[in-house]
Order: structure tokens, then sequence, then C-alpha cells
């Protein structure tokens, strides 16, 4: 699957057909590996001139917005499977790859009717994809919140033992407390471990001796626990942080437990739905978005190829997909079907990046023909 095409139109002065087989008996000759596609575009509604002159000008720039909401919900969709750890599904619209939408493009006159105003059409077009693009800020925000939730617990279970939430490592019999008894747990460095166990008996007077335990070791600190008289124990936080211990306010309830393992289930199965909901959502608007993508070009090159060329309608459309090595010897066929007595001019402004070109916008390159780039990613 090719991911940038060329959307083209040629002037016909005798037969649309004829032309086509001038242009695909070169291209096979000159340039093989192009691959060429006829793009149909049907009878459009083609109004004033003022109003096609007037719509030009919002053209490039209502294109670079539908095709930006086209790639922001594909990245969306990479990110969510690549999270997921499951590889991307192919991108279609109603079960057609988009590459082969794209190349196989049949104009949707129950959707957008022919005998509309064109701005009716692109304005309709515009509309939709906003609608699209909100409803996908909504989406993404409510998935990311809980994201958000679930990373906050997540650190505060797997980091420094110095503020993660201990309530998974402390086990009930891990704990005495009694009317004379309480136990404390210190959060000691990895490096002072020797120093703990050599003086927390002697911190204050009233520590039960050997009571010291070790639950837990990280990277950096260990946990330890150590049982004492109730009413020593502010004067043991006092003497343990002089000596670079830290104790950690800690109360074991086993419903508070519960509850927080419920907690993080919840916001666990919560995640995974939005996820999965989400996903089918993107695939299925990212259909919507490119299917309407399709139509806007073909409105524009429509619009486009009768500002140049003129009336009546009577052009050839087609979308190349060249190689970077083939460009210029497609650029050249194409010109030379172009049958333009001015191509002189339109390289001259080439160089210096002006002239008629301003008519189209954005990426359309000057050239004697219609000419704008499709880029699928």
């Amino acid at each position: 699957m090719a991911s940038r095409y060329w959307a083209v139109s040629l002037p016909v002065h005798d037969s649309a057909s004829q032309l086509w087989n001038q242009l695909q008996q070169r291209i096979s000759t000159h340039s093989f590996d192009t691959p060429l596609y006829r793009f149909n575009i049907p009878n459009l509604r083609v109004g004033t001139l003022d109003s096609l002159l007037s719509l030009s000008d919002d053209l490039a720039k209502s294109n670079n917005f539908v095709e930006g909401v086209s790639h922001k919900i594909r990245r969306q969709i990479e990110e969510l499977e690549r999270l997921s750890g499951t590889d991307a599904g192919g991108l279609t619209v109603d079960g057609v790859p988009v590459d082969s939408y794209l190349t196989r493009f049949v104009w949707d006159d129950a959707k957008y009717p022919t005998m509309s105003p064109l701005k009716e059409i692109v304005d309709g077009i515009h509309s939709q994809v906003a609608k699209i693009e909100d409803d996908l800020k909504v989406r993404v925000s409510e998935y990311n919140n809980i994201r958000s939730q679930l990373n906050a617990i997540n650190r505060k279970q797997t980091g420094s033992l110095a503020v993660r939430d201990l309530s998974n490592l402390v086990k009930p019999e891990d704990i005495i407390t009694s009317d004379h008894l309480t136990t404390l747990l210190a959060i000691v460095s990895k490096y002072s471990q020797k120093d703990w166990l050599s003086s927390y008996e002697t911190l204050t007077s009233y520590v039960v001796p050997r009571s010291s335990k070790k639950l837990f070791e990280d990277n950096e600190y260990a946990l330890y626990t150590v049982t004492l008289f109730n009413r020593d124990a502010d004067n043991f936080r006092t003497s343990a942080r002089e000596k670079g211990f830290q104790i950690r306010d800690f109360e074991y309830s086993p419903e508070t437990h519960e509850n927080r393992k419920q907690e993080l289930e919840k916001l666990m199965q919560d995640q995974e739905r939005l996820r999965t909901s989400l996903l089918q959502w993107c695939y299925t608007s990212y259909g919507e978005v490119f299917s309407s993508w399709m139509h806007f070009c073909a409105v524009r090159l429509f619009s486009e190829s009768i500002l140049r060329y003129g009336l009546p309608p009577s052009f050839l459309a087609c979308v190349l997909a060249p190689t970077v090595k083939s460009e210029k010897k497609v650029r050249s066929i194409l010109e030379g079907l172009s049958d333009s007595t001015n191509s002189a001019y339109w390289k001259a402004e080439d160089e210096v990046g002006a002239g008629m070109a301003g008519l189209a916008g954005g990426d359309a390159d000057a050239h004697p023909y219609v000419s704008f780039t499709i880029n699928l990613v």
C-alpha cells in the first residue's frame, strides 16, 4: 500500500478515453513501477465563477483540517493497539481498505447529492469532520482520565518504599496492636541496614528486643517492623529521624486493603472497556472521515480543474503513486499530455514558487495541470 498519492487532472481536447489510453501507455513504458488509477468524479454543480474563486481560497485550508483529523484518529488507533500489544488492523471504509477506496473511488450521491452547491458539500464535510474531532477529544479525555488514575495507583504500589503504598507488603501477623504495644514501620536505606539492626533497640528505652523484622527490600530501601510500648512511639519517631530512618504512618485495615484492591480491579476493567470502545469508535470514525476526505478531494480536483481549464468541464482525473525516483519522469509525462502552449511559464513559476498555483493553494505545485498530494500517513 502506497502512503502518498498524487491527485491529478489533465485537460481533455478530444476524447477522455483516448487521453487515458495515452497516459497508461506512457506510464507503463517510461515508469512501469508507478501505480495509476482513474479517479471518477461525477458532473458536479459548477455555480458561478465568483463562487468557485471564493471556494478555492478555502479548499487547501479545509483539506489540511480534514487530513489532520484523519491522521489524528489513525495515530490514536496505533497508540491503543501498541498499549494492548496487538497489531493494528487494516484501516477500512465500510470494509474496503482505504487505499482501495481511494484508487476505486465512487461518489456517494445519497450522502452528497451532485446537484448541491459545491460550497454546501464542502461545508457539510467540514462540519461532519469537526463533530467527529470534538467527539474524539471527549472520548480520549475520558480514557486518559482512567489511565491517569491507574498510573497514580501503580506508582504508589511500585515506587520507592519512601512513598509507595505499603498495604500490599504488610500482613496482619506483621503488626502487633494492643493496649500497651504497637508496631511501627521503618524505611531504612539499603546501605544502612546494619546500622538499623545494631541501634534500633537503643533509640528509646521501651523497644521490644529482637522485634525488628525485614518485610521487603527494593533498589533503595528496606522495610522493617519494630515493636515498642505505645507511650514511647513519638520519642522513637524523633530518635529514628535523627539517625536518618523514616517511620511511615501505617494502620493495617483489612477493609481498606480490600477496598483498594476492588478499586484497582474496577479501574482496570473500566480502562479495558473504554480502550475497546474507543478503538472500535476510532476504526469506524476513521472510515467516515476518510470517505469524507476523498469526496472533498474530488470537489477540490473538480473546482480547480474548472478554474484551470474553463467550461464546460472537460478533464481527465486520476491518481498516481510514483516512487521518489520516478517523480521527475512522471511529471514530464503529465506535462507532455497536458498539451500546454505555455508550459515554459509554469516551469519558470515553479522555480520561484509563485504563479497560478496560488489558485489551488496549499500543497499544489506549479504545473500546467492540476495536481496536489494525498498523504495517507
